[in-house]
């Protein structure tokens, strides 16, 4: 996966269009993300991490995906289980990996949860 790639992957997945299979799509209708969607988005980030780990800005449209990313679909998580959504087991993890690498790509320092959900930086 290349950079272009992996930013579009990115933008696509918070998309407000008519493609209820978005991952933050799913989320607000209570459903789980797709198969290996978790996979592809943790990885689009890890490329994107890597090729903005020195740029000094970010475009508008990646930014904003990234926010989405990783603190919406944490909030539509948190809304989904107050309503009695039973989750996968470890989509709550998963969200917050995701929320990590999101992070990162700002700060320029790869993020990463260890066993128990403590941050290590690396």
């Amino acid at each position: 996966m290349n950079y272009e790639i992996a930013r579009k992957l990115l933008i696509d997945q918070t998309a407000n269009d008519k493609n209820p299979d978005t991952l933050l799509n799913r989320l607000k209708q209570g459903k789980p993300p797709v198969p290996g969607q978790i996979t592809s988005v943790l990885l689009a980030l890890k490329v994107v991490f890597e090729a903005l780990k020195d740029a000094n800005s970010l475009d508008k449209e990646l930014a904003l995906a990234l926010y989405k990313l990783g603190i919406r679909a944490l909030q539509l998580f948190a809304t989904g289980r107050q309503a009695g959504i039973d989750w996968p087991p470890l989509l709550k993890e998963d969200l917050q990996r995701i929320s990590l690498a999101s992070e990162s790509i700002f700060s320029g320092t790869w993020e990463t949860l260890s066993v128990g959900g403590k941050l290590n930086e690396g």
